[in-house]
C-alpha cells in the first residue's frame, strides 16, 4: 500500500496550552507525581506546582533540565502551541 501525504488531514489545535499546562501533560502521562519530577530535576515541588499553575514562568534553564528529565525536546514544553504556519 503506497501512502501519500494528501491522504492525512493536517491536525487541529482545539485549545491553545501554555508550557506549564504543557509540563503538567507530559508529566502526568509519564505517571510521574510533582514529587517524583522535583527529585528528577533537582528542583522544589513547590516550584513545579507554580510552574505548572501559571504563577511563575518556566523560562529556558528550567524547560531544558525538566526536558532532559520527561525526555522530550525542550521546544514541546516552551512552544506548546507552536504553528509553523501563523509565521511563514
Amino acid at each position: 500500500m503506497r501512502v501519500n501525504k494528501n491522504d492525512f488531514v493536517r491536525a487541529k489545535v482545539h485549545c491553545a496550552i501554555t508550557p506549564g499546562e504543557s509540563l503538567k501533560m507530559l508529566r502526568e502521562l509519564q505517571g510521574l507525581s510533582q514529587s517524583e519530577l522535583a527529585e528528577m530535576t533537582g528542583m522544589n515541588q513547590s516550584n513545579i506546582s507554580a510552574i505548572e499553575s501559571g504563577a511563575r514562568q518556566m523560562g529556558r534553564e528550567r524547560a531544558l533540565v525538566f526536558a532532559k528529565a520527561l525526555k522530550v525536546h525542550p521546544a514541546v514544553l516552551l512552544f506548546p502551541d507552536f504553528d509553523i504556519a501563523k509565521v511563514a
